[in-house]
């Protein structure tokens, strides 16, 4: 078993005591109003002890965590009161991440996360190893599993020792057996010199060019942008306000926040509202490029390799075998511009999880993308059918509503507040007939030979590739309103992980006949494949796919 990098112990140290002190910290603060016994005069004192309790905890872990690589199982063992063993089989590891930081990268140093299949967080974590033993970690991991993958039980063992370190890196067929060996001949470890296996050769797939990073930060939004404004605009303080209160005085916004009337406060809310779109897109832009410069992706075996990321550098690995669909997004500024982005999804693990991006090709051209996902999934090119002409007039009525509840509440609050023209808000109701169209134009499903192909979405329109052995469950959905009008949604679900943003791949609104047709025909080639898939031990998807 091996230990982490002596550097985590300082990591550990000052995480455990800056943890720590805040215990005595709280409790005599508590005490001291309450206990005349105690006094408030102790703080310094016991947030010292406490510090060095939890920097002693700190380093007793440090030095209790130990991992290493077996023939069958990665092992991660922790804890100092209670300890805690894991065994991950290899079948079970879906990506190894390793991440690296500013600092981090300046000493040499870096984290290394295992996914396993089942869920989107770490099954274990190490953090700080050198970047060298990062590497070793991430190849042997991904060899061990490409041999279990291949149904090759002893490919393991035969290349790791009793301390679990590769032996010999030629391949498993050019490797006399147990069985075949005779007192004669000798082992082969005693008649040629061991060496360490070298990392595979690289094949360089894809690489996001400057042109296209800049497009693909220009044309994008991230979530994770729109919170922490909204976390920036919940915490606001006076300076903020004041520099808010400024920029609408322009515009007859408030003087202060004190002396203002409902026609500035207005004006202000306005004005902090299209700062706020501002502020979330530009750190949105700045967000999306630092996280996917110099994007890199590579094959290496059956794997998918990447490398991203300015500040923070994350490399990983995808495995073809585990890859449950393929997924083509677009947005309408990036079909404007005839651009679209590739993402992969595996068990346990999609995209924009918290283990490391799963984009095969954020962004290229769209006939590029689109050429990569049939050279990956070997589809072919879907001919889609649209959802049932009734569903138009569904969403038609759907968004009618929605834009009058806009129209009520624009009168409600005329009745509370000075709004003389509450009645301009109509004006959405101009939006409905677009709205409902452009749903449903982009609504399709294509149910081919091998693969079932999905598109929904208008804003963030996605293609969902599914090969049919990778599909977990079919279920048809219809809501109260679908019953009436004799439509139904088809639910095809898969093992891959779910986030906020990225739901099941869903058929909307077919004709009821239509959904139990591609239910039965779904469940039908399933088998099928399956069978299939047996006999020829086809991964279903290939890296190869330039």
């Amino acid at each position: 078993m091996n230990r982490l990098h002596p550097f985590s112990a300082v990591v550990y140290a000052l995480r455990y005591g800056l943890l720590w002190l805040w215990v005595p910290f709280f409790l005599v603060t508590a005490l001291a109003g309450t206990v005349a016994a105690v006094s408030i005069a102790w703080l310094p004192v016991v947030t010292a002890l406490g510090f060095l309790f939890g920097a002693a905890y700190g380093i007793v872990y440090y030095y209790r965590f130990e991992y290493g690589i077996t023939p069958d199982t990665f092992d991660v063992a922790s804890g100092v009161v209670a300890r805690r063993s894991r065994e991950i089989p290899y079948r079970r590891i879906q990506n190894v991440d390793v991440r690296q930081g500013v600092l981090q990268r300046v000493l040499g140093l870096a984290v290394v996360t295992v996914e396993t299949a089942g869920g989107g967080n770490s099954e274990a974590a190490l953090q700080l190893v050198s970047k060298s033993e990062a590497d070793r970690l991430q190849h042997q991991i991904r060899r061990r599993t490409a041999g279990v993958d291949a149904d090759d039980p002893d490919r393991a063992t035969s290349e790791a020792s009793e301390d679990g370190r590769p032996l010999d890196d030629e391949p498993l067929d050019e490797q006399p057996s147990r069985v075949d060996r005779t007192p004669e001949t000798p082992p082969a470890s005693e008649t040629r010199p061991r060496r360490e296996p070298t990392e595979p050769s690289r094949k360089r797939l894809f690489a996001l060019d400057s042109r296209e990073l800049l497009l693909y930060s220009l044309t994008t939004l991230r979530p994770a942008a729109l919170a922490a404004v909204g976390f920036l605009f919940f915490f606001a303080t006076d300076t903020i306000l004041d520099f808010l209160v400024t920029l609408s005085q322009p515009f007859g916004g408030p003087q202060d926040l004190q002396t203002g009337d409902t026609q500035s406060y207005g004006v202000l809310t306005v004005v902090s509202m299209i700062n706020g779109i501002v502020i979330t897109y530009l750190v949105s832009v700045a967000y999306t490029f630092a996280t996917y410069y110099d994007f890199r992706l590579g094959r290496v075996d059956e794997d998918f390799v990447y490398e991203r990321g300015l500040l923070q550098r994350y490399s990983g690995s995808i495995p073809a075998e585990k890859v449950q669909s393929v997924t083509i997004t677009d947005n309408p500024l990036q079909r404007l511009i005839d651009y679209a982005g590739l993402w992969v999804e595996t068990a346990g693990y999609g995209p924009d999880s918290s283990g490391g991006s799963q984009s095969a090709v954020p962004m290229a051209r769209a006939a590029h993308v689109h050429r990569f996902a049939e050279n990956l999934t070997h589809v072919e090119t879907p001919a889609f059918a649209s959802p049932s002409p009734i569903a138009r007039r569904r969403y038609l009525v759907r968004y009618s509503l929605i834009a009058a509840v806009v129209v009520a509440a624009a009168l409600a609050l005329a009745q509370v507040a000075p709004l003389e023209r509450w009645y301009l808000a109509a004006v959405v109701f101009a939006a409905v007939p677009p709205a409902a169209h452009l749903r449903y134009v982009h609504l399709g499903y294509y149910v081919g030979e091998d693969h079932l192909v999905i598109r929904r979405g208008f804003w963030r329109r996605r293609t969902t590739v599914i090969p049919y052995f990778r599909i977990q469950t079919v279920s048809t959905r219809r809501s109260v309103f679908q019953r009436r009008l004799g439509i139904a949604s088809l639910v095809v679900d898969t093992a891959s992980s779910r986030t906020l943003f990225w739901d099941t791949p869903t058929i909307y609104d077919v004709d009821l006949e239509d959904a139990r047709g591609a239910h039965r025909t779904g469940r039908k080639r399933l088998q099928s494949a399956l069978r299939e898939r047996a006999r020829a031990d086809d991964a279903g998807f290939s890296v190869d796919f330039t």
